[in-house]
């Protein structure tokens, strides 16, 4: 039960803070979706592909103090960061996890914002659809987002970007 944890611990360690629970939902939902060993479910919700187990498990881990949640307020909207702390960093040398390239993709994912993350996880979540249907429910389901088909093409691309890296490529510029 507690390797489930480790591994969104992990992914923290990896990139030392992530900003934004909607961040590390799309960063969780890409991984799974490029074959890191995730186990949460997900939906699609109001900000796309959603996991309540991953809320609740990031939620025990700030609780057992494994990570720290700090929460900036700006006005009405509070943003959280997640980082690790030494009694984390503790835990997992009794939990082996190993994404192997994945890490590299990991990195590369947290260096972009939550809004382009929640484009990738949208259109990896409509991808067995053809194109024009997927970005028909894109701009359906994303209106108030008010993406763009370049921002879908670029979203497309850093997919194949993720891909090469989890094969041992380089990065491509985009």
């Amino acid at each position: 039960m507690l390797s489930r944890h480790a591994k969104i611990i992990r992914l923290i360690e990896i990139v030392g803070e992530v900003s934004g629970r909607k961040k590390l939902q799309k960063m969780v939902y890409i991984g799974k979706h490029l074959e890191m060993d995730f186990d949460e479910r997900f939906e699609f919700h109001m900000y796309g592909p959603y996991s309540e187990e991953l809320t609740l498990r990031v939620d025990e881990l700030c609780n057992m103090g494994l990570i720290d949640e700090q929460v900036e307020s700006k006005g009405a909207i509070h943003m959280y960061r997640y980082s690790l702390n030494e009694t984390g960093r503790d835990f997992l040398r009794f939990h082996e996890v190993d994404f192997g390239l994945g890490e590299r993709a990991i990195v590369r994912m947290n260096e972009e914002n939550s809004r382009f993350l929640e484009l990738v996880s949208t259109i990896l979540y409509f991808n067995h659809l053809p194109y024009e249907e997927m970005k028909g429910k894109i701009f359906t389901f994303k209106s108030k987002q008010r993406y763009t088909e370049e921002e879908i093409r670029k979203g497309q691309a850093f997919i194949a970007e993720l891909r090469s890296l989890m094969q041992g490529g380089g990065t491509k510029p985009m």
